[in-house]
């Protein structure tokens, strides 16, 4: 893999960022970072596998290419755009998501996780019990995520991606920031048609509970064809007050993001 260029990091000034904008699967993109940022996208997901002590990027084992880590990817690119910049969208305060999606063994692959972002803790939101020291990038871990393990740290790099059943367990959004979940497995609409009163009711429901809550909202699994189902998913979607909409049509919801009013 060639290295990413540095012209790159301190470029598109212009660029207005966009806080609903989620890029799924980066790295099946060849500059994954620069990808989504370009679009104006505020948070970037990265799949991890720990393979010989080196955090590899892919949505699968059998998909691992030699030096794409998270380091080369994602954190050292970061880190050159913002002392390059001071900023991860120039002119702007934006602070970036980025989500881990923990493939491989959950406890060994997160303390080596933990490790690497120690290396580039002057860059990222950290957590020492409820104190956060917040920083231009905040770091979310998903997947196969080790509860206790995380629970159990003085200090912390990462955030918690939690699941409809941790609400109402009292977690605190220090620890806790995100819940998500599968589109699939909790409503049939697809965006066929208007959406159905009840399911749209229940939606507005879940939404509005995770935020009196503390916590930002997101699904996985949406449409994400272009057409018009995916237009009024979207619309249903943003309407419902959900924080990060998936995709990994980064000129797609640019468009329709940007398209909207306010």
């Amino acid at each position: 893999m060639s290295s990413e260029p540095e012209s790159w990091v301190g470029a598109r000034a212009g660029v207005v960022p966009l806080a609903r904008a989620h890029s799924h699967l980066d790295c099946d993109r060849g500059r994954p970072l620069e990808d989504a940022l370009s679009h104006g996208f505020t948070s970037i997901e990265a799949d991890i596998w720990l393979i010989d002590g080196v955090l590899s990027v892919a949505h699968d084992r059998d998909a691992v290419r030699e030096g794409y880590t998270l380091e080369q990817l994602y954190l050292g690119p970061l880190r050159r755009r913002l002392t390059a910049t001071g900023a991860n969208y120039p002119g702007t305060t934006q602070s970036l998501q980025l989500m881990v999606d923990i493939k491989s063994d959950p406890s060994q692959t997160y303390l080596a996780l933990h490790d690497l972002l120690h290396a580039h803790a002057d860059i990222l939101t950290s957590y020492a019990g409820d104190t956060v020291r917040r920083g231009p990038v905040e770091v979310v871990v998903s997947g196969k995520r080790p509860f206790d393990v995380m629970r159990a740290q003085p200090v912390r790099y990462t955030g918690y991606d939690g699941r409809l059943d941790d609400l109402g367990r009292g977690l605190p959004a220090t620890f806790m920031p995100l819940v998500s979940t599968d589109w699939r497995k909790q409503f049939l609409w697809r965006g066929i048609g208007p959406m159905p009163f009840w399911e749209r009711r229940r939606l507005r429901k879940m939404v509005a509970r995770a935020h009196a809550e503390g916590y930002r909202f997101r699904f996985w699994g949406t449409r994400d064809r272009p057409g018009r189902a995916r237009t009024r998913l979207w619309t249903a979607l943003v309407d419902a007050g959900v924080d990060h909409l998936n995709t990994d049509d980064l000129p797609g919801l640019e468009e329709f993001l940007r398209a909207r009013p306010g």
